[in-house]
């Protein structure tokens, strides 16, 4: 009877075990039908970067009815959200809110028809062309399946709804408004975004380095303005210019190791009125972007010292150089130990087929702000394009920031919806 009564008892302690262990694909299944709404309720309603106060109300109300501590206007229209549930890990994750300036060529019934005025003044076309609608959706069904499963987990979510990661402002703002001081310092930060390059039904990870520092550098360059016949008598700022362009680009070829990403792009000029006038000055608009932030100096140190030598060498007045702090984005390096963790927790759920090991890119991502404050942090990225448009031949999959830009709604929002809630939920039962 002893042993009876053994077997019976250990036979009890696997079905309770079985029993304690979230079904995550059957309970995503009940949500499915209203995430999905949710989702083409947003993708319709996309509003700009600081300007997301209608999305942010609806972040809000959704929190608020799982029964989260709900703030709002951190950071502008960001929005917080605890739900304390005993002792244990806390745990952020972040989906952001903003929308661009771009018009909707997707051909879909819930395109959006939203316009909206932009910083120039000027109204623009809105729409969701960097699939920060499903960043949302996943995060709110994230947040339903693991109100639904509070029994199996212990610890605290903090559920963050960031505005204006478009512009690279929101994380600093809301770090600024006190988010890791009004609100318990997180022990992870996790998120997730769009891949238009994967197939729908998996997800890419990178281990290490997966975005650049991101800069933005304002050059005017100065000369002496006259007759375009008479150029003798000016110091042209339009060949000066030429010339500073064509210098920069040795910043990377002859004065950065090879094995160190970097890009020095001149991505706007303005200068001049007419064919015959000469003009006093000329206008440049820069992006830098590196890995290392012993890269990221040396770039801005030579952007300055190359344009003022260009100057010198051509009589021209010292242009004007200036470094847009407010606009600086650091670099994403996800925690090596959090993410090789992460990806055998993956594989095992969603199949080795299902998880690819993705290289970084010199793309900016706020995200990085939450990890630069001593915080594991780990960003993925989930697939969007169903595999038969992988699979022709020729494909030209619209990339980010297109007009025709279309997740694969339905595939993308279940996978990212059950690979972040399974994360959070492997991340409670570690010992800290």
């Amino acid at each position: 009877m002893a042993g009876f009564g053994l077997v019976l008892w250990s036979l009890c302690s696997f079905i309770g075990f079985q029993e304690a262990k979230p079904d995550i694909h059957s309970d995503f299944k009940d949500q499915s039908g209203s995430l999905i709404d949710l989702y083409k309720h947003l993708h319709a309603n996309p509003e700009l970067s600081l300007q997301e106060f209608q999305t942010a109300k609806r972040m809000a109300k959704e929190l608020s009815e799982l029964g989260f501590e709900v703030h709002e206007k951190i950071g502008g229209t960001g929005v917080v959200g605890i739900l304390r549930n005993g002792t244990g890990p806390t745990i952020l994750v972040r989906t952001d809110m903003d929308a661009l300036p771009v018009l909707e060529n997707t051909g879909l019934p819930y395109a959006s028809k939203v316009s909206a005025r932009i910083d120039s003044g000027l109204v623009s076309p809105v729409m969701h062309a960097c699939g920060h609608d499903v960043h949302m959706t996943c995060w709110v069904g994230t947040a339903r399946l693991l109100v639904k499963t509070k029994s199996k987990w212990s610890g605290t979510l903090f559920f963050v709804a960031q505005p204006a990661e478009e512009i690279g402002v929101g994380a600093r703002a809301m770090l600024e408004d006190g988010l890791f001081k009004r609100f318990p310092k997180p022990d992870y930060c996790l998120a997730l975004h769009c891949d238009p390059t994967k197939e729908s039904g998996s997800i890419a990870v990178c281990e290490g380095p997966a975005f650049a520092n991101v800069d933005s550098v304002d050059i005017t360059v100065k000369g002496k303005g006259g007759h375009g016949a008479f150029p003798h008598n000016t110091v042209d700022p339009i060949v000066l210019s030429a010339k500073i362009i064509m210098d920069l680009q040795t910043l990377v070829s002859r004065e950065t190791n090879p094995l160190d990403p970097a890009v020095v792009t001149v991505g706007s000029i303005h200068g001049g009125t007419k064919h015959n006038i000469i003009p006093g000055e000329v206008k440049l608009q820069l992006t830098i972007r590196s890995m290392r932030d012993e890269v990221r100096e040396n770039l801005l140190k030579g952007i300055e010292r190359l344009s003022k030598s260009a100057a010198d060498g051509a009589r021209a007045p010292e242009p004007m150089i200036t470094l847009r702090k407010n606009e600086f984005t650091p670099a994403l390096n996800n925690d090596p130990k959090l993410t090789r963790e992460l990806i055998n927790h993956w594989e095992a759920l969603l199949g080795k087929e299902k998880v690819k090991i993705r290289e970084p890119l010199m793309g900016g991502e706020d995200f990085s702000r939450y990890g630069r404050e001593g915080i594991p942090a780990c960003m993925f990225f989930l697939g969007t394009v169903p595999k038969k448009n992988l699979e022709e031949k020729n494909a030209q999959l619209p990339s980010l920031h297109s007009e025709f830009y279309k997740p694969d709604a339905p595939v993308c929002i279940e996978t990212g919806t059950i690979a972040m809630t399974s994360a959070v939920l492997n991340l409670f039962g570690k010992k800290r």
